[in-house]
């Protein structure tokens, strides 16, 4: 009976080779920019060369493509076994960066990303008892701020993805943007389901060939450089565990703990399957040993991509095996590097074009498990309207917590934490601490006063 339910469970579905590596293709150039920034950031916050950094961004694809196979192939207590993508997280970004500028440099912060995911992997089995404080009014509120947070970025991209560059913002790069949506929607209305499914890599591909045709991008450093590059072992030396370190990237292993649970029940919902505590356990233990072993190779902490759980959304493509596929593509461009320079090559506006509609996607689908919310109680209400306003503090203005202690601003500086752990403290708040009430709607109070007083 389970194997019959693991065939025909939509996260379980296998599509063919071709398919599952032409949508896997779609993945990674969803997350492609999101993968490469961090070790451009933190590579320039530790004065490396443009050498070392390509070393960096070499080994960030590689690891990210063995800890989406991990996450989604799975073996027995690794892998939530979902279609969810694995990369460099944004979130110990800053913490990593103090590390590397003040607090003793580049194998320090290695040091710290190895100390913090080994404690977290002991401790994601119990994390992930907490699921039961994750009803639909949590994950929905969850979801929908996903979606919101990620505009930004999609945004950024439109206008240039580089804010020093000259043309940032220009008419020419918001045209090319808009040229991409406009192939993308479309593509989208084509009655062809394989061309809907598609219509990302599709439009983003088009967009790009017409982009070259009209002089946008550069691509003339596609074949210079090695073709072939394996990351090597320790190759910026070994890492150096410093206890202040390992605290501070403890507290952002913390809000990356959280943000995988909330990618995690976003991804079921969106793919219409329960998980449990144990698959959530699962998921968060593939997440932390691949964070242990990656600064090994070079490269940082892992987390699950909250722009391709849009994708899933966008698609409605549910299988995990074309996430793993995509999986196998990172491993590959993290192997032959002139692949990764074509992917680069892909102009920024492009991504931002069809990212509008992808991260729209992921608040859309928040908003829909919204929707089934009753609003007639006023604690619902309340919840979702402070959880959601609270996560837009940060996106409004990111100096908003510049004068807070470093662990707060680290948890609340992303809307996703923020919202996250508010609803979760909300919803403990009215619905599971003190007297239990049963709460009446106004229907449900009339009939009873009218009930009483016939008696």
């Amino acid at each position: 009976m389970s194997n019959k339910k693991n065939i025909t469970a939509p996260e379980h579905e296998f599509l063919g080779f071709g398919k599952s590596f032409a949508y896997g293709l779609q993945h990674v150039l969803t997350m492609y920019g999101g993968i490469i920034a961090p070790p451009l950031i933190i590579g320039a916050a530790s004065g490396f060369n443009s050498l070392q950094i390509a070393q960096l961004i070499t080994a960030s694809l590689f690891i990210g493509g063995l800890a989406t196979i991990l996450q989604t192939i799975g073996i027995k207590y690794f892998g939530a076994r979902l279609p969810l993508v694995q990369g460099v997280s944004f979130a110990s970004v800053g913490t990593m960066v103090g590390i590397a500028t003040t607090g003793g440099g580049f194998n320090v912060v290695l040091g710290a990303v190895m100390g913090a995911a080994v404690i977290g992997l002991i401790i994601a089995p119990f994390f992930a008892k907490i699921i039961r404080f994750f009803p639909p009014i949590v994950t929905g509120c969850v979801i929908t701020i996903i979606g919101i947070s990620l505009m930004p970025v999609a945004v950024r991209w439109i206008m240039g993805g580089n804010s020093k560059a000259p043309d940032f913002g220009s008419v020419e790069n918001i045209g090319l943007a808009a040229m991409t949506l406009i192939i993308l929607l479309i593509l989208s209305k084509i009655g062809n389901e394989t061309l809907r499914r598609l219509s990302i890599l599709a439009s983003i591909v088009i967009g790009t060939i017409l982009a070259a045709i009209l002089g946008f991008g550069n691509f003339s450093n596609v074949t210079q450089g090695a073709w072939f590059a394996v990351p090597e072992f320790l190759s910026f030396g070994a890492p150096v565990f410093h206890l202040p370190a390992i605290l501070a990237m403890l507290i952002a292993t913390v809000v990356i703990l959280t943000e995988t649970t909330a990618d995690i029940i976003a991804v079921s919902e969106i793919v219409e399957t329960k998980v449990d505590d144990k698959r959530i356990a699962d998921g968060l233990r593939a997440d932390m040993l691949s964070s242990a072993v990656a600064p090994l190779f070079g490269t940082f902490m892992q987390s699950a991509f909250a722009q391709n759980v849009g994708l899933v959304a966008m698609t409605g493509v549910k299988s995990r095996f074309v996430v793993a596929a995509g999986g196998a593509i990172l491993v590959l461009l993290g192997l032959l590097p002139i692949m990764g320079r074509i992917v680069s090559a892909v102009p920024m506006p492009v991504l931002g074009g069809a990212g509008l509609v992808l991260f729209g996607s992921v608040a859309a689908s928040g908003i829909r498990s919204l929707g089934k919310i009753d609003y007639s109680q006023q604690k619902n209400m309340i919840i979702v309207a402070t959880s959601l306003a609270v996560g837009m503090i940060p996106l409004a203005n990111n100096e908003f917590y510049a004068q807070f202690p470093t662990w707060f601003k680290t948890l609340f500086h992303s809307g996703i934490s923020a919202t996250c752990i508010m609803a979760v403290c909300l919803n403990i708040m009215f619905n599971h601490m003190g007297i239990k009430k049963k709460t009446l709607t106004a229907d449900q109070l009339a009939k009873s006063v009218i009930k009483k007083t016939i008696h």
